[in-house]
């Protein structure tokens, strides 16, 4: 069942996904040649927790850390690391959630750190715009394939791969709700939105072909090819005639 929020639940959820937010903004300055993903990870945790919130991803299913970062052709789930140094040209994404007020914020960018190919720095706009092109579908009376459908057509027009293994979701009083929330689909199908649901919706592209391995850590997925892929996310609530971004500063 997708639960409905009240007023005061989204604001809650708000609260949550604006720490998320701003953590990520300053997250992104932080992203450069020579930084490790460990450093990424404890600045997170200690702005979160400075914010009156807490990690909602360390410890969840075992995970041990705060943030995921994952670079170049890690998808999703990166572990941080003191031995993962970010380098010139990699794109980081940057997977960040928090709990406030017993509700979840969840978001999630990806970061260019020095110069990047061409075809890589499409790839990182593509699944930015593509999450922009999701979000417009969004509002009661709509049905979720026209969220996933949105994302799928633009990556598709423009030469980019779909991940299937790992989706959007609900999201409120746990980390995951109901629905999952695919990156492909048919339009005009699935559940009919309705005011007060709350949504992640969470793009993930490859530039090359869309296959998942997971590394032998339990968590991190890469491209079974090895090319690229990008990541972004928001939380949203639905309204009467759009959506409310709660994970905009």
């Amino acid at each position: 069942m997708i639960e409905i929020k009240t007023a005061a639940e989204i604001e809650s959820m708000r609260r949550a996904s604006r720490i998320v937010a701003a953590v990520l903004g300053l997250l992104k300055a932080k992203v450069r040649p020579g930084v490790t993903t460990a450093e990424l990870d404890k600045f997170a945790e200690k702005q979160i927790r400075e914010r009156g919130g807490a990690p909602a991803f360390l410890g969840y299913r075992g995970y041990p850390a705060t943030l995921c970062v994952s670079i170049n052709e890690e998808i999703v789930h990166g572990i941080p690391s003191e031995k993962r140094v970010v380098r010139d040209g990699d794109i980081v994404s940057l997977d960040l959630g928090a709990l406030c007020e017993g509700f979840y914020g969840d978001a999630a960018i990806t970061v260019v750190a020095g110069k990047i190919p061409a075809p890589t720095a499409k790839l990182v706009e593509v699944t930015r715009r593509s999450l922009e092109l999701a979000l417009l579908k969004v509002r009661a009376g709509a049905r979720l394939g026209d969220v996933s459908s949105a994302v799928e057509k633009y990556a598709v027009e423009n030469g980019m791969s779909v991940v299937r293994e790992f989706t959007g979701h609900g999201i409120g009083r746990r980390l995951h709700e109901e629905p999952s929330i695919p990156n492909y689909g048919k339009a005009g199908s699935g559940p009919v939105l309705k005011t007060g649901m709350t949504l992640a919706i969470e793009p993930m592209l490859c530039l090359g072909r869309a296959d998942v391995v997971v590394k032998n850590d339990g968590w991190t997925a890469v491209s079974a090819d090895g090319s690229p892929s990008a990541h972004f996310e928001h939380t949203v609530a639905v309204t009467d005639d759009g959506c409310d971004i709660l994970s905009r500063v």
